[in-house]
């Protein structure tokens, strides 16, 4: 049902989904870049319907546990982070300790994480969606955005060096012919 509406909306709208992720991958990061509006969101929770892309975003636990509207969040991919201290420590997890332990407890888990951190432009993308990948040992996939194409699409499965600095202009790359809808805004 909702792939079925996904698609119509892309129909109507003149989006169309590009290439494809791959069918072996359990577990990973995916990326979404570059991040420059609220409607970033949209297109990519539809496109990852349309792909059978099982998608996840971390979210407050008090908001994807709320008794009124947490179905919706959970049904748009929504989990919940819980950042409380594990037993015998006093503080709370990092957000990336925090994610790299869901991943690593379940059989399978896409990450959305988009590298920017905010809409607005910023100088030097965000390292988290970098460090959970590498402690958790899985790949980051390449997903995109280019609104002067239409185009939702899934780039290259890129699997951090360690060379943190190499690996982001590498990434980085990949994104500069990708058109935010506010390109100003892009990757810099």
């Amino acid at each position: 049902m909702l792939k079925t509406i996904a698609r119509f909306i892309f129909k109507l709208t003149g989006w169309q989904v590009v290439g494809a992720f791959p069918d072996d991958l359990k577990k990973a990061v995916i990326i979404a870049a570059p991040h420059t509006s609220y409607w970033d969101f949209f297109y990519a929770r539809i496109a990852f319907f349309i792909m059978d892309i099982p998608m996840r975003v971390t979210i407050k636990k008090e908001v994807v546990n709320n008794p009124v509207f947490g179905w919706f969040v959970r049904g748009l991919g929504g989990i919940a982070i819980d950042r409380t201290p594990k037993p015998g420590l006093t503080k709370k997890r990092s957000m990336v300790d925090a994610m790299v332990d869901m991943i690593n407890e379940r059989e399978q888990l896409i990450m959305m994480v988009t590298p920017e951190g905010t809409r607005k432009q910023v100088k030097r993308w965000k390292s988290g969606f970098y460090r959970v990948a590498q402690q958790a040992n899985v790949p980051i996939v390449l997903g995109y955005l280019d609104y002067a194409k239409k185009h939702a699409g899934i780039g290259p499965v890129f699997y951090p060096t360690g060379d943190y600095e190499k690996d982001v202009e590498e990434i980085k790359d990949f994104y500069r012919s990708k058109a935010g809808k506010y390109p100003e805004l892009g990757v810099v």
